[in-house]
């Protein structure tokens, strides 16, 4: 497996991880680099350790993981959409939501986010033992492309929810729970993307 191919399976890993960026810089009153870069550290992270988790798995478990792993994101991604949509709709909460309440990051949220957009990886990291990938080269590769994307997606975000508060808080949920339900479809074989 190549540099190329290694490149074009991470874009695909980070594109969920630039869509929940997006949403998170939809909130943001006033880009806020330091949280773009805590938001980018958590996805590329993220999108880092899974592969090695996966591949540290190997085929072993390969059934099990793979059986449930939509399962686990589609959960996760519909709770917190659902709790967008709920505050953003109630109109309070919003910017504590966005992270914006005393100036921080819920970092508990943050961190629901990285492991339901990084599920995916974990799998991904089991190929990568079979077909004997360089783990710490395709994770370096992962977690760089993950990073930049996210925090690209925060400040793309951040341009269009900075001019629609409230409505942008229920679309990120929205597309939160969409991204949840694409997963989900394309696990159970409905749906191929």
């Amino acid at each position: 497996m190549g540099i190329v191919d290694l490149l074009l399976i991470d874009i695909g890993l980070s594109m969920d991880a630039f869509a929940v960026s997006l949403c998170k810089g939809l909130g943001m009153k006033r880009l806020d680099l330091r949280q773009a870069v805590i938001i980018g550290v958590f996805f590329g992270g993220f999108q880092a350790l899974m592969p090695v988790v996966g591949w540290a798995l190997g085929k072993q478990f390969e059934s099990y993981i793979t059986s449930i792993d939509h399962w686990i994101a589609f959960a996760l991604l519909a709770f917190i959409g659902g709790k967008m949509i709920f505050d953003a709709a109630r109109g309070d909460g919003y910017d504590e939501l966005a992270g914006k309440s005393m100036g921080k990051l819920d970092y508990k949220e943050l961190f629901m986010l990285a492991v339901a957009t990084s599920i995916d990886a974990l799998a991904v990291g089991i190929t990568f033992a079979f077909l004997q990938v360089n783990i710490i080269g395709a994770v370096s590769i992962i977690g760089i492309t993950t990073f930049v994307l996210s925090v690209a997606g925060v400040a793309i975000g951040h341009l269009f929810g900075a001019r629609f508060e409230k409505p942008a808080g229920i679309i990120g949920g929205i597309v939160l729970i969409l991204i949840g339900v694409r997963i989900l479809l394309e696990h159970l074989g409905i749906i191929a993307f």
